[in-house]
Formats: structure tokens, sequence, C-alpha cells
């Protein structure tokens, strides 16, 4: 009676590891997908817009991990690395909106307001990869957001048709950097889907003339 008992263990520790290996294989993926589009202020390239993702509001205001990204943005403008920044968040309820206050930081940081374009619709990674290229017409960026989220912006606004390029954030080792890691474990599944389908964001509009404005704006 033991075998079988053992045989029966012995599946179910097998079905369970080929389980957990599935489960890692789109985490595996995004990291491959940006291994070599990673840098740092200092050894990024020069592209025309900067892509910063929002990060949640704290009483109407950037919340800690969103500010370190503005001001990494801001960084780059500074340094001459970019000439626009898109800012990229939700704003789908009229009491909420994170462009704008995105906006504010960057311009209260030295960033000339006519530098800085929102996008009100980047409802999620997906969508604001998706919006930057259909909608304001980006194909050339360099991606902002914290280390651990950093590599799946990469991917997805790769398979969105970017050339792109990812500025990580370090983030303090924390809950919500934790979490925040964890997270993208199980994003990583839902990336792959949408890399591989590529589906329209949940609002597409009509295309909007705001980053090449900008640009034009920066050239005089």
């Amino acid at each position: 009676m033991r075998r079988p008992a053992r045989r029966t263990q012995r599946r179910t520790v097998q079905a369970l590891m080929a389980a957990a290996v599935l489960a890692l294989l789109p985490a595996a993926w995004v990291h491959a997908a940006a291994e070599d589009r990673l840098r740092t202020v200092a050894d990024a390239p020069s592209a025309p817009v900067a892509v910063v993702f929002g990060a949640g509001l704290w009483h109407g205001r950037p919340s800690p991990y969103l500010a370190h990204r503005l001001d990494t943005a801001a960084d780059l403008y500074r340094a001459g690395k970019v000439r626009v920044v898109l800012v990229t968040g939700d704003n789908g309820r009229p009491e909420y909106n994170e462009p704008d206050a995105m906006r504010a930081y960057l311009r209260a940081h030295g960033v000339p307001g006519d530098r800085i374009v929102a996008d009100y619709a980047g409802f999620d990674t997906w969508d604001s990869c998706a919006r930057a290229k259909r909608v304001f017409g980006v194909d050339r960026a360099l991606l902002v957001s914290q280390d651990f989220h950093i590599r799946r912006a990469v991917a997805l606004c790769d398979a969105a048709g970017m050339d792109v390029y990812g500025v990580g954030v370090d983030a303090r080792r924390d809950m919500t950097r934790y979490a925040g890691s964890a997270r993208e474990i199980l994003a990583a599944g839902k990336a792959v889907v949408e890399a591989v389908v590529r589906p329209g964001p949940a609002f597409l509009g009509p295309r909007e003339p705001g980053v090449q404005q900008a640009l034009a704006a920066a050239e005089r």
C-alpha cells in the first residue's frame, strides 16, 4: 500500500514544480526582453521624450514613489537627455488626476510647462505604451519607473512599436517595494498576453499633437 501512496506524492510534487515553472516563465520573458535596455541617468542615450508612468497620489500630490520617478525625469531633462516629458496616468474620475499632479510637480522642479505633455488615460502600463505610440506619435523614448516595474514597461512599450530604453529608479526596501515586486510576477502573465495580442487601450481617442508641438517649441 505504501508504493501507490509514494507514487501519488511524487506526482503531486512534480505537478506543483511544473506549475511553478510555468508560472515563472512570463516573468523570465519580461526580464530577458528588457535585459539590454536598462540605463541610468548618466549613461542613458538621448531621446526626444521621457515617459513617466503614474504611481498614485497622496492627498492630491504625487506619492513618494511617483515623486522619485518625476525627480528622475527632471534630471534627464536638465542633463539634456530628453526635450519633452510625457506624463501618463489615471484621470478616470474628476477627483483623481495623476497627470495634472505630475505636471505641477515637474514645473515646480524646473521643467518648463510647454515641455510637459499629459496623457489622462494611462490606466495601466500597456495603455500608457499603446497611447504613447498610437495617440501621441512617440517612436523613441526613455521610460522612467521604479526598478521593479521598469522591465515590464520596456517590454510592453517595445511590443507597442517604440524604440525605448528604461531608466530605473531605486526604491527603498519597504513594504511598498516588496508588494510591487510580488505584483510584477503576477502582472508578467498579463504582459505576455498584451505583447502577443496587442489590444487597443481602454480609451484610444483621436491623435493628439501635444508631443510634436512641445518638440517644435524646444527647437525654437
